[in-house]
Protein backbone atom coordinates (compact mmCIF):
# COMPACT_ATOMS: atom_id res chain seq x y z
CA UNK A 1 0.00 0.00 0.00
CA UNK A 2 1.10 3.52 -0.62
CA UNK A 3 1.86 6.25 1.49
CA UNK A 4 -0.66 8.15 0.50
CA UNK A 5 -3.36 5.58 0.53
CA UNK A 6 -2.53 5.28 3.88
CA UNK A 7 -2.83 8.50 5.12
CA UNK A 8 -6.35 8.32 3.37
CA UNK A 9 -7.32 5.51 5.11
CA UNK A 10 -6.38 7.18 9.22
CA UNK A 11 -7.78 10.50 8.04
CA UNK A 12 -11.01 8.68 7.63
CA UNK A 13 -11.32 9.05 11.12
CA UNK A 14 -9.62 10.37 14.27
CA UNK A 15 -9.12 7.43 16.59
CA UNK A 16 -7.62 5.65 12.80
CA UNK A 17 -8.33 2.08 11.55
CA UNK A 18 -7.87 -0.81 13.13
CA UNK A 19 -5.97 -3.38 10.82
CA UNK A 20 -5.36 -7.23 10.86
CA UNK A 21 -1.96 -8.49 11.39
CA UNK A 22 -0.07 -9.25 8.55
CA UNK A 23 -2.39 -8.00 6.08
CA UNK A 24 -0.07 -5.52 4.94
CA UNK A 25 3.96 -5.07 5.66
CA UNK A 26 3.48 -0.86 5.44
CA UNK A 27 6.63 0.99 4.97
CA UNK A 28 7.83 4.31 3.15
CA UNK A 29 8.28 3.81 -0.12
CA UNK A 30 9.09 5.67 -3.14
CA UNK A 31 5.72 6.80 -3.80
CA UNK A 32 6.20 9.01 -0.55
CA UNK A 33 7.77 12.64 -0.90
CA UNK A 34 11.41 12.47 -0.83
CA UNK A 35 12.96 13.09 2.93
CA UNK A 36 16.53 13.83 4.18
CA UNK A 37 17.81 10.17 5.82
CA UNK A 38 17.09 10.43 9.45
CA UNK A 39 18.54 7.42 11.03
CA UNK A 40 15.74 5.14 12.29
CA UNK A 41 13.71 6.22 8.85
CA UNK A 42 13.69 2.39 7.59
CA UNK A 43 11.53 1.02 10.60
CA UNK A 44 7.88 -0.10 10.36
CA UNK A 45 5.49 2.18 10.85
CA UNK A 46 3.05 -0.24 12.46
CA UNK A 47 2.24 -0.01 16.28
CA UNK A 48 1.50 -3.93 17.09
CA UNK A 49 -0.72 -5.32 19.41
CA UNK A 50 -1.46 -8.38 20.60
CA UNK A 51 -3.91 -9.31 17.96
CA UNK A 52 -4.37 -5.85 15.65
CA UNK A 53 -2.67 -2.86 14.32
CA UNK A 54 -3.60 0.23 14.92
CA UNK A 55 -2.73 3.20 12.47
CA UNK A 56 -3.39 6.87 13.53
CA UNK A 57 -2.35 10.44 12.02
CA UNK A 58 0.36 10.75 14.60
CA UNK A 59 1.76 7.25 14.21
CA UNK A 60 2.39 8.05 10.05
CA UNK A 61 3.68 11.91 11.65
CA UNK A 62 6.19 10.20 13.74
CA UNK A 63 7.95 8.34 10.98
CA UNK A 64 8.17 11.40 9.06
CA UNK A 65 9.93 13.15 11.71
CA UNK A 66 13.79 13.36 12.38
CA UNK A 67 13.95 12.76 15.82
CA UNK A 68 12.16 9.86 17.28
CA UNK A 69 13.09 7.80 20.84
CA UNK A 70 15.03 5.55 18.95
CA UNK A 71 18.05 7.86 18.01
CA UNK A 72 18.10 10.26 21.08
CA UNK A 73 21.46 10.47 23.62
CA UNK A 74 21.04 7.36 25.26
CA UNK A 75 22.28 8.87 28.76
CA UNK A 76 19.06 11.13 28.59
CA UNK A 77 16.75 7.65 28.24
CA UNK A 78 18.69 6.25 31.41
CA UNK A 79 18.20 9.21 33.40
CA UNK A 80 15.57 9.09 36.46
CA UNK A 81 14.53 11.98 38.84
CA UNK A 82 13.01 10.08 41.74
CA UNK A 83 12.23 13.52 43.42
CA UNK A 84 9.72 14.21 40.37
CA UNK A 85 8.84 10.64 39.26
CA UNK A 86 5.74 8.68 38.60
CA UNK A 87 4.12 9.33 41.88
CA UNK A 88 4.78 13.15 41.47
CA UNK A 89 3.29 12.81 38.90
CA UNK A 90 0.06 10.97 39.86
CA UNK A 91 -0.09 13.40 42.22
CA UNK A 92 -0.54 16.03 40.06
CA UNK A 93 -3.15 14.18 38.52
CA UNK A 94 -4.95 13.58 41.38
CA UNK A 95 -5.00 17.51 42.42
CA UNK A 96 -6.61 18.05 38.72
CA UNK A 97 -9.10 15.39 39.69
CA UNK A 98 -10.07 17.24 43.12
CA UNK A 99 -10.10 20.21 41.14
CA UNK A 100 -13.18 19.02 39.07
CA UNK A 101 -15.05 17.60 41.38
CA UNK A 102 -13.69 14.23 41.91
CA UNK A 103 -14.58 12.14 45.21
CA UNK A 104 -11.81 11.10 47.38
CA UNK A 105 -10.96 9.99 50.59
CA UNK A 106 -9.03 13.66 51.09
CA UNK A 107 -9.54 16.60 50.39
CA UNK A 108 -6.21 17.78 48.74
CA UNK A 109 -2.59 16.36 48.06
CA UNK A 110 0.02 17.02 50.87
CA UNK A 111 3.14 17.17 49.08
CA UNK A 112 5.72 16.07 50.81
CA UNK A 113 8.17 14.70 47.97
CA UNK A 114 10.20 18.36 47.39
CA UNK A 115 11.98 20.59 49.98
CA UNK A 116 10.22 23.18 48.04
CA UNK A 117 10.03 25.59 51.58
CA UNK A 118 7.81 27.89 50.38
CA UNK A 119 5.23 25.78 47.97
CA UNK A 120 4.59 24.48 52.06
CA UNK A 121 3.91 28.05 53.66
CA UNK A 122 7.61 29.10 54.91
CA UNK A 123 7.16 32.97 55.11
CA UNK A 124 9.69 34.45 52.50
CA UNK A 125 12.43 36.92 54.73
CA UNK A 126 11.79 40.23 54.55
CA UNK A 127 14.89 41.74 53.98
CA UNK A 128 15.65 39.22 50.97
CA UNK A 129 12.59 39.83 49.14
CA UNK A 130 12.87 44.20 50.05
CA UNK A 131 16.65 43.42 48.47
CA UNK A 132 14.93 41.78 45.05
CA UNK A 133 12.34 44.14 44.61
CA UNK A 134 14.65 47.59 44.68
CA UNK A 135 16.88 45.37 42.53
CA UNK A 136 14.26 44.40 39.90
CA UNK A 137 11.63 48.07 39.94
CA UNK A 138 14.46 50.88 41.13
CA UNK A 139 11.64 53.20 41.61
CA UNK A 140 11.35 51.21 44.90
CA UNK A 141 14.16 53.12 46.28
CA UNK A 142 11.42 56.50 46.65
CA UNK A 143 9.68 54.22 49.41
CA UNK A 144 10.04 55.72 52.64
CA UNK A 145 9.04 52.07 54.28
CA UNK A 146 11.95 49.93 52.61
CA UNK A 147 14.91 50.38 55.11
CA UNK A 148 18.52 51.84 54.23
CA UNK A 149 20.46 48.82 54.43
CA UNK A 150 18.07 47.45 52.10
CA UNK A 151 18.83 49.82 50.02
CA UNK A 152 22.43 50.29 50.04
CA UNK A 153 22.73 46.19 49.30
CA UNK A 154 20.23 46.60 46.24
CA UNK A 155 22.34 49.81 45.11
CA UNK A 156 25.72 47.89 45.67
CA UNK A 157 24.64 44.76 43.16
CA UNK A 158 23.14 47.87 40.40
CA UNK A 159 26.23 49.52 40.92
CA UNK A 160 28.29 45.48 39.79
CA UNK A 161 25.52 45.53 36.85
CA UNK A 162 26.36 46.42 33.39
CA UNK A 163 23.54 49.35 32.86
CA UNK A 164 22.39 49.45 36.50
CA UNK A 165 20.50 46.72 35.50
CA UNK A 166 19.56 43.07 36.60
CA UNK A 167 18.52 42.75 33.10
CA UNK A 168 21.80 42.58 31.69
CA UNK A 169 24.16 40.10 31.84
CA UNK A 170 26.48 39.52 34.32
CA UNK A 171 30.10 38.13 33.90
CA UNK A 172 30.23 34.20 33.26
CA UNK A 173 30.59 33.78 36.85
CA UNK A 174 28.85 36.01 38.22
CA UNK A 175 28.83 40.13 39.43
CA UNK A 176 31.77 40.57 41.08
CA UNK A 177 30.96 42.33 44.24
CA UNK A 178 28.58 39.41 45.48
CA UNK A 179 31.27 36.48 44.04
CA UNK A 180 33.14 38.80 47.03
CA UNK A 181 30.65 39.28 49.41
CA UNK A 182 30.68 35.11 49.50
CA UNK A 183 34.23 34.79 49.92
CA UNK A 184 33.97 37.01 52.75
CA UNK A 185 30.80 35.29 53.64
CA UNK A 186 32.99 32.20 53.85
CA UNK A 187 36.10 33.89 55.53
CA UNK A 188 33.81 34.63 58.48
CA UNK A 189 32.42 30.86 58.96
CA UNK A 190 35.27 29.41 58.87
CA UNK A 191 36.90 31.79 61.56
CA UNK A 192 39.70 33.68 59.53
CA UNK A 193 40.33 31.05 57.10
CA UNK A 194 41.23 33.00 53.97
CA UNK A 195 39.10 33.00 51.08
CA UNK A 196 39.81 34.12 47.53
CA UNK A 197 36.23 35.70 45.10
CA UNK A 198 38.08 34.40 42.14
CA UNK A 199 37.46 30.64 43.58
CA UNK A 200 33.89 31.62 43.62
CA UNK A 201 31.92 31.14 40.99
CA UNK A 202 27.68 31.69 41.19
CA UNK A 203 25.49 29.43 40.00
CA UNK A 204 21.18 28.34 39.13
CA UNK A 205 21.54 26.81 42.34
CA UNK A 206 23.76 24.48 44.20
CA UNK A 207 23.13 22.30 41.05
CA UNK A 208 24.49 24.25 37.95
CA UNK A 209 27.55 24.32 40.34
CA UNK A 210 27.66 20.69 40.44
CA UNK A 211 26.61 20.08 36.89
CA UNK A 212 29.34 22.09 35.45
CA UNK A 213 32.09 20.93 37.23
CA UNK A 214 31.15 17.25 37.12
CA UNK A 215 31.03 17.58 33.61
CA UNK A 216 34.54 19.19 33.97
CA UNK A 217 35.82 15.78 35.12
CA UNK A 218 34.37 13.79 32.59
CA UNK A 219 37.42 12.14 30.80
CA UNK A 220 37.98 8.29 30.44
CA UNK A 221 41.72 7.47 32.26
CA UNK A 222 43.15 4.68 30.41
CA UNK A 223 40.24 3.47 28.66
CA UNK A 224 37.98 3.74 31.54
CA UNK A 225 34.71 5.09 32.53
CA UNK A 226 35.28 8.34 35.14
CA UNK A 227 33.45 7.38 38.22
CA UNK A 228 31.91 8.96 40.79
CA UNK A 229 31.15 7.76 44.35
CA UNK A 230 27.89 9.10 45.68
CA UNK A 231 26.45 7.99 49.17
CA UNK A 232 23.88 5.58 49.23
CA UNK A 233 20.68 6.75 50.09
CA UNK A 234 21.43 9.82 47.77
CA UNK A 235 20.13 12.37 45.97
CA UNK A 236 19.06 11.94 43.18
CA UNK A 237 20.79 14.91 41.08
CA UNK A 238 23.38 13.08 41.47
CA UNK A 239 22.81 9.65 40.17
CA UNK A 240 20.83 11.54 36.99
CA UNK A 241 23.91 13.71 36.15
CA UNK A 242 25.97 10.99 36.20
CA UNK A 243 23.49 8.92 33.67
CA UNK A 244 23.42 12.08 31.60
CA UNK A 245 26.91 12.95 31.18
CA UNK A 246 27.50 8.95 30.72
CA UNK A 247 29.65 8.66 33.93
CA UNK A 248 30.13 5.67 36.54
CA UNK A 249 27.92 6.02 39.35
CA UNK A 250 29.94 4.44 42.40
CA UNK A 251 27.35 4.03 45.65
CA UNK A 252 28.64 3.84 49.02
CA UNK A 253 26.74 2.62 52.45
CA UNK A 254 26.14 5.01 54.58
CA UNK A 255 25.74 3.67 57.92
CA UNK A 256 22.13 3.77 59.35
CA UNK A 257 22.60 2.15 62.17
CA UNK A 258 25.31 4.53 63.74
CA UNK A 259 23.10 7.62 62.51
CA UNK A 260 23.36 7.58 59.09
CA UNK A 261 27.70 8.30 59.35
CA UNK A 262 29.68 7.56 56.95
CA UNK A 263 32.37 4.32 57.33
CA UNK A 264 35.66 4.76 55.88
CA UNK A 265 35.78 1.08 55.82
CA UNK A 266 32.85 0.66 53.18
CA UNK A 267 34.53 3.83 50.99
CA UNK A 268 37.59 1.29 50.61
CA UNK A 269 35.01 -1.78 49.73
CA UNK A 270 33.40 0.47 47.23
CA UNK A 271 36.53 1.93 45.52
CA UNK A 272 38.34 -1.11 45.34
CA UNK A 273 35.46 -3.10 43.69
CA UNK A 274 34.70 0.41 41.45
CA UNK A 275 38.05 0.25 39.84
CA UNK A 276 38.20 -2.89 38.52
CA UNK A 277 35.14 -1.29 35.91
CA UNK A 278 35.97 2.72 36.17
CA UNK A 279 38.24 5.64 37.12
CA UNK A 280 37.26 6.87 40.18
CA UNK A 281 37.79 10.42 40.23
CA UNK A 282 35.34 11.98 42.86
CA UNK A 283 33.75 11.89 46.22
CA UNK A 284 30.95 13.23 46.65
CA UNK A 285 29.43 13.98 50.45
CA UNK A 286 26.45 15.67 51.55
CA UNK A 287 26.53 17.16 54.53
CA UNK A 288 24.02 17.98 56.46
CA UNK A 289 23.07 14.77 54.54
CA UNK A 290 19.69 14.35 52.23
CA UNK A 291 17.63 12.37 52.19
CA UNK A 292 19.30 11.01 55.53
CA UNK A 293 19.39 14.60 57.86
CA UNK A 294 22.16 13.05 59.24
CA UNK A 295 25.12 15.95 60.25
CA UNK A 296 29.14 14.54 59.85
CA UNK A 297 31.16 14.54 63.22
CA UNK A 298 34.72 16.43 62.66
CA UNK A 299 36.66 13.39 63.02
CA UNK A 300 34.41 12.08 60.54
CA UNK A 301 35.12 14.85 58.07
CA UNK A 302 38.66 14.45 59.47
CA UNK A 303 39.23 10.57 57.98
CA UNK A 304 37.15 11.34 54.99
CA UNK A 305 39.32 13.84 53.80
CA UNK A 306 43.01 11.25 54.54
CA UNK A 307 40.87 8.87 52.33
CA UNK A 308 39.93 11.00 49.38
CA UNK A 309 43.91 12.35 49.83
CA UNK A 310 45.00 8.72 50.07
CA UNK A 311 42.98 7.59 47.19
CA UNK A 312 43.85 11.20 44.75
CA UNK A 313 40.03 12.19 44.42
CA UNK A 314 38.60 15.24 44.16
CA UNK A 315 36.31 16.19 47.15
CA UNK A 316 32.52 17.53 46.46
CA UNK A 317 31.14 18.99 49.65
CA UNK A 318 27.20 19.56 48.97
CA UNK A 319 26.96 21.94 52.28
CA UNK A 320 23.71 23.44 50.74
CA UNK A 321 21.90 22.73 54.84
CA UNK A 322 24.53 23.91 56.46
CA UNK A 323 22.26 26.37 58.27
CA UNK A 324 20.00 23.48 58.92
CA UNK A 325 21.48 21.82 62.09
CA UNK A 326 19.01 20.63 64.84
CA UNK A 327 19.83 18.02 67.13
CA UNK A 328 21.87 18.99 70.15
CA UNK A 329 25.73 18.17 70.16
CA UNK A 330 25.32 18.33 66.46
CA UNK A 331 27.52 21.00 64.59
CA UNK A 332 28.04 22.38 60.74
CA UNK A 333 31.73 21.81 60.29
CA UNK A 334 33.15 22.67 56.33
CA UNK A 335 35.23 20.55 54.63
CA UNK A 336 37.07 23.36 53.27
CA UNK A 337 37.60 24.79 57.15
CA UNK A 338 38.59 21.10 58.48
CA UNK A 339 40.96 20.57 55.46
CA UNK A 340 42.49 24.10 55.74
CA UNK A 341 43.46 23.35 59.76
CA UNK A 342 44.40 19.98 59.14
CA UNK A 343 47.70 21.36 57.49
CA UNK A 344 49.56 19.64 54.46
CA UNK A 345 49.12 17.40 52.31
CA UNK A 346 45.62 18.27 52.78
CA UNK A 347 45.19 21.94 52.94
CA UNK A 348 46.55 21.38 49.26
CA UNK A 349 43.79 18.88 48.04
CA UNK A 350 41.18 19.70 45.43
CA UNK A 351 37.52 20.55 46.88
CA UNK A 352 34.48 21.84 45.40
CA UNK A 353 31.83 22.97 48.09
CA UNK A 354 28.30 23.86 47.35
CA UNK A 355 26.08 26.64 49.17
CA UNK A 356 22.38 27.57 47.79
CA UNK A 357 19.45 30.46 48.60
CA UNK A 358 16.98 27.11 48.18
CA UNK A 359 17.18 25.51 52.01
CA UNK A 360 18.26 26.81 54.98
CA UNK A 361 16.17 29.50 56.55
CA UNK A 362 15.86 31.25 52.69
CA UNK A 363 13.74 28.33 50.99
CA UNK A 364 13.87 30.65 47.98
CA UNK A 365 13.79 27.57 45.40
CA UNK A 366 12.12 28.93 42.21
CA UNK A 367 14.70 32.00 41.99
CA UNK A 368 17.88 29.90 41.72
CA UNK A 369 20.63 30.97 43.56
CA UNK A 370 23.93 29.21 44.90
CA UNK A 371 27.90 29.24 44.52
CA UNK A 372 30.46 26.52 44.30
CA UNK A 373 33.86 27.54 46.17
CA UNK A 374 36.48 25.98 44.04
CA UNK A 375 39.89 25.37 46.08
CA UNK A 376 43.77 24.54 44.76
CA UNK A 377 42.44 24.07 41.06
CA UNK A 378 44.91 23.61 38.66
CA UNK A 379 45.37 27.35 37.06
CA UNK A 380 44.90 26.14 33.29
CA UNK A 381 42.44 23.96 34.86
CA UNK A 382 40.42 27.28 35.96
CA UNK A 383 41.06 28.72 32.71
CA UNK A 384 39.09 25.42 30.97
CA UNK A 385 36.33 26.03 33.81
CA UNK A 386 35.88 29.78 33.20
CA UNK A 387 35.69 28.86 29.18
CA UNK A 388 32.58 26.47 29.66
CA UNK A 389 30.31 28.74 32.36
CA UNK A 390 31.20 31.15 29.86
CA UNK A 391 29.34 29.48 26.85
CA UNK A 392 25.92 29.06 29.49
CA UNK A 393 26.62 32.92 29.40
CA UNK A 394 25.65 33.80 33.34
CA UNK A 395 23.68 32.77 35.88
CA UNK A 396 20.56 34.52 36.36
CA UNK A 397 20.96 37.69 38.12
CA UNK A 398 18.03 37.54 40.21
CA UNK A 399 19.15 34.39 41.60
CA UNK A 400 22.56 36.35 42.21
CA UNK A 401 21.01 39.14 44.16
CA UNK A 402 18.85 36.64 46.47
CA UNK A 403 22.70 34.87 47.58
CA UNK A 404 23.80 38.17 48.19
CA UNK A 405 21.64 38.42 50.67
CA UNK A 406 22.12 35.06 52.04
CA UNK A 407 25.99 36.01 52.63
CA UNK A 408 25.73 39.59 53.16
CA UNK A 409 22.68 39.80 55.69
CA UNK A 410 22.06 42.74 58.01
CA UNK A 411 25.01 43.19 60.03
CA UNK A 412 23.82 44.21 64.34
CA UNK A 413 23.36 47.88 64.25
CA UNK A 414 21.46 48.20 60.80
CA UNK A 415 18.03 49.03 60.69
CA UNK A 416 17.22 45.36 59.31
CA UNK A 417 18.73 43.71 61.73
CA UNK A 418 16.13 42.63 64.61
CA UNK A 419 13.77 42.01 62.01
CA UNK A 420 15.94 39.33 60.23
CA UNK A 421 17.27 37.54 62.74
CA UNK A 422 13.99 37.15 64.65
CA UNK A 423 12.77 36.10 61.09
CA UNK A 424 15.43 33.56 60.39
CA UNK A 425 15.36 32.23 64.10
CA UNK A 426 11.36 31.47 63.74
CA UNK A 427 11.89 29.46 60.30
CA UNK A 428 15.14 27.34 61.96
CA UNK A 429 12.87 26.93 65.61
CA UNK A 430 10.57 25.90 63.74
CA UNK A 431 11.84 23.23 61.94
CA UNK A 432 13.80 22.02 64.58
CA UNK A 433 10.53 21.40 66.51
CA UNK A 434 8.70 19.76 62.94
CA UNK A 435 12.66 17.43 62.83
CA UNK A 436 11.87 16.11 66.67
CA UNK A 437 8.11 15.44 65.86
CA UNK A 438 8.72 13.78 62.76
CA UNK A 439 11.35 10.80 64.01
CA UNK A 440 9.11 10.71 67.31
CA UNK A 441 6.00 9.94 65.24
CA UNK A 442 7.74 7.70 62.91
CA UNK A 443 9.44 5.77 66.01
CA UNK A 444 6.19 5.18 67.34
CA UNK A 445 4.42 3.80 64.47
CA UNK A 446 5.03 -0.35 64.18
CA UNK A 447 7.28 -1.37 61.92
CA UNK A 448 8.78 2.11 61.61
CA UNK A 449 12.48 3.10 62.64
CA UNK A 450 13.78 6.68 62.17
CA UNK A 451 16.88 8.08 62.98
CA UNK A 452 16.93 11.64 64.34
CA UNK A 453 16.57 13.98 61.86
CA UNK A 454 19.19 15.58 63.05
CA UNK A 455 19.92 18.20 60.01
CA UNK A 456 18.28 19.02 56.89
CA UNK A 457 14.70 18.97 55.55
CA UNK A 458 14.06 15.42 55.86
CA UNK A 459 13.18 11.91 57.53
CA UNK A 460 14.53 8.75 55.79
CA UNK A 461 12.52 6.06 58.04
CA UNK A 462 12.41 2.65 57.44
CA UNK A 463 9.78 0.61 57.10
CA UNK A 464 9.41 -3.49 57.20
CA UNK A 465 6.28 -4.64 55.76
CA UNK A 466 4.51 -7.73 55.30
CA UNK A 467 5.37 -10.83 53.30
CA UNK A 468 2.19 -10.66 51.62
CA UNK A 469 2.73 -7.25 50.54
CA UNK A 470 5.89 -8.00 48.98
CA UNK A 471 4.10 -10.35 47.32
CA UNK A 472 1.52 -8.15 46.16
CA UNK A 473 4.49 -5.97 45.07
CA UNK A 474 5.96 -8.32 42.79
CA UNK A 475 2.59 -8.96 41.09
CA UNK A 476 2.12 -4.98 40.04
CA UNK A 477 5.61 -5.37 38.80
CA UNK A 478 6.81 -2.66 41.65
CA UNK A 479 9.64 -2.00 44.07
CA UNK A 480 7.60 -2.90 47.59
CA UNK A 481 8.07 1.09 48.61
CA UNK A 482 6.76 2.26 45.57
CA UNK A 483 3.97 -0.04 45.53
CA UNK A 484 3.03 1.25 49.49
CA UNK A 485 4.18 4.93 48.44
CA UNK A 486 1.40 5.01 45.73
CA UNK A 487 -1.49 3.33 48.04
CA UNK A 488 -0.51 6.07 50.48
CA UNK A 489 -1.28 8.37 47.84
CA UNK A 490 -4.33 7.09 46.24
CA UNK A 491 -5.50 6.58 50.49
CA UNK A 492 -4.58 10.05 51.67
CA UNK A 493 -3.45 11.93 49.34
CA UNK A 494 0.00 12.53 50.91
CA UNK A 495 2.98 12.28 48.05
CA UNK A 496 6.26 10.79 49.67
CA UNK A 497 9.33 9.79 47.80
CA UNK A 498 10.00 5.92 48.23
CA UNK A 499 13.57 4.72 49.43
CA UNK A 500 14.23 2.93 46.06
CA UNK A 501 14.49 6.35 44.28
CA UNK A 502 17.47 7.60 46.37
CA UNK A 503 19.12 4.14 46.96
CA UNK A 504 18.91 1.33 49.77
CA UNK A 505 20.78 -1.70 51.47
CA UNK A 506 18.98 -4.63 49.49
CA UNK A 507 16.20 -6.05 51.31
CA UNK A 508 15.22 -2.87 53.07
CA UNK A 509 12.63 -0.46 52.39
CA UNK A 510 12.35 2.96 53.23
CA UNK A 511 10.72 7.20 52.15
CA UNK A 512 11.82 10.58 52.32
CA UNK A 513 9.61 12.51 53.35
CA UNK A 514 10.06 16.56 54.38
CA UNK A 515 9.68 18.37 57.43
CA UNK A 516 8.12 20.73 55.45
CA UNK A 517 4.77 21.28 56.18
CA UNK A 518 3.28 23.74 58.34
CA UNK A 519 3.18 22.84 62.04
CA UNK A 520 -1.05 22.13 61.76
CA UNK A 521 -0.52 20.78 58.44
CA UNK A 522 2.09 18.26 59.93
CA UNK A 523 0.61 16.72 62.49
CA UNK A 524 -2.44 16.41 60.64
CA UNK A 525 -0.35 14.34 57.99
CA UNK A 526 1.49 12.20 60.34
CA UNK A 527 -1.99 11.19 62.12
CA UNK A 528 -3.29 10.53 58.51
CA UNK A 529 0.53 8.52 57.94
CA UNK A 530 -0.23 6.31 61.37
CA UNK A 531 -3.61 5.60 60.25
CA UNK A 532 -2.86 4.44 57.00
CA UNK A 533 -0.29 2.29 58.09
CA UNK A 534 -1.98 0.25 60.82
CA UNK A 535 -4.56 -0.29 57.88
CA UNK A 536 -1.89 -1.50 55.39
CA UNK A 537 -0.50 -3.53 57.43
CA UNK A 538 -4.31 -5.02 58.57
CA UNK A 539 -4.86 -5.59 55.23
CA UNK A 540 -1.27 -7.62 54.17
CA UNK A 541 -0.52 -9.73 57.86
Amino acid sequence: MSLSLMLTLCQRSTRGVWLRPGSLNIRLVAAAPQQHHCPGRESPINQQQPNRTFLTMACVQQQQRCVSIDNINPAIKTMEYAVRGPLVIRAGVIEKELEQGAKKPFKEVIRANIGDCHAMGQPPITFIRQVLGLVSYPPLFKDPNIPADAKKRARDILDGCKGGSVGSYSDSAGIEVIRRHAAEYIQRRDGGIPADWQNIILSAGASGGIKVLMALLRCPIEGKKPGVMIPIPQYPLYSATIAEFDMEQIGYYLDEANKWGLDIAELERSLNEARKTSAPRILVVINPGNPTGQVLSRSNIEDIIKFAQRERLVLFADEVYQDNVYETGSKFHSFKKVMMEMGEPYSKMELCSFMSCSKGYMGECGIRGGYAEIVNLCPDVRTMLLKCISAQLCPTTAGQAVLDCVVNPPQKGEPSYEQFEKEKEAVLESLRERAELVARTFNSIEGFSCNPVQGAMYAFPQIRLPAKALEAAKKEGKPADTFYAFQLLEETGICIVPGSGFGQRPGTYHFRTTILPQPEKLKEMLGLFKSFHEKFLQKYK
